[in-house]
């Protein structure tokens, strides 16, 4: 289960999308989120169905990577869809068993909220498979670069949130290691309920807190030893430009949303009670 989870890690493969200015796949990013909230209807998520299997062909991440990061939501997808299905109300009642009934708008909303919630994942996941954390921070300082007018600590929000993206995949072998460990002393985290597993997980907690206090003051230390400063006044290796790759990128991100809301807005088309 812990290696199922692939947040934060960065798949390298050579692909446009790899290729791409760090701050174009963020805002591409954003914009396809908020293109998941815009609309509500089968074509419209028909549609990011095609511009989410297109960006995942051309990125050449496998498909299985991709599934495989899904894994650790399915509890909360499970949750989502429940709720959604038992506790809305609308429309015509399909069926009712006992205190349970299930309605038209409440399988219409809980199908809806989980393909919603997939593609929130999936989006969002595709951003860190493609982007190294280095093109990451450079990406979100020079977008965030006008709050520093307000005397907002840009460069060191923007590394905090790259460290902590690295991190993940270190925390999460570290986890694994531990495990294995206590599992070669007798420990058992398989068998039981629940509240028995999460207990017996309590163990692992203190020397995976431990490691990662060891490691952040390391990291800190090696920095201080080779004099580290950010914001003004440093310059870059790779400095950020766009390129013409990187205005097609724009120019079709800003097509599929205009698309998008124009579907969501004037196109009417219901199949069953979708």
């Amino acid at each position: 289960m812990i290696r199922d989870i692939t947040i934060g890690q960065y798949y390298p493969a050579e692909s446009v999308i790899h290729r791409l200015d760090p701050r174009v796949k963020i805002v591409c990013t954003l914009l396809f989120l908020v293109s998941l909230f815009i609309q509500n209807s089968v074509l419209g998520y028909g549609l990011a169905t095609i511009f989410l299997v297109c960006v995942i062909r051309i990125s050449r991440v496998p498909f299985k990577f991709i599934v495989k990061g899904l894994k650790p939501v399915v509890i909360l997808l499970l949750f989502t869809v429940v709720m959604n299905l038992f506790l809305t109300r609308g429309g015509e009642t399909l069926v009712h068993f006992w205190i349970f009934t299930i309605t038209e708008s409440g399988l219409r909303t809980s199908v809806l909220m989980a393909v919603r919630l997939i593609y929130l994942v999936i989006g969002s996941s595709l951003m860190t498979f493609t982007t190294s954390p280095n093109g990451l921070t450079d990406g979100l300082e020079k977008l965030l670069h006008p709050l520093n007018r307000v005397n907002v600590p840009v460069h060191e929000v923007a590394m905090m949130m790259s460290i902590a993206l690295r991190f993940i995949p270190i925390l999460l072998e570290e986890t694994d290691k531990i495990m294995k460990a206590q599992m070669a002393r007798g420990a058992d985290f398989e068998s039981g309920n629940i509240i028995q597993r999460a207990k017996a997980m309590l163990p692992i907690l203190v020397p995976l807190f431990v490691s990662a206090f060891r490691r952040a003051n390391d990291l800190a230390m090696a920095m201080e030893a080779r004099c580290y400063h950010g914001g003004e006044g440093r310059t870059k290796m790779k400095p950020l430009k766009y390129r013409a790759r990187d205005r097609w990128a724009y120019a079709v991100t800003l097509l599929y949303l205009v698309l998008i809301f124009a579907v969501g807005r004037f196109v009417s088309f219901r199949l069953w009670i979708f």
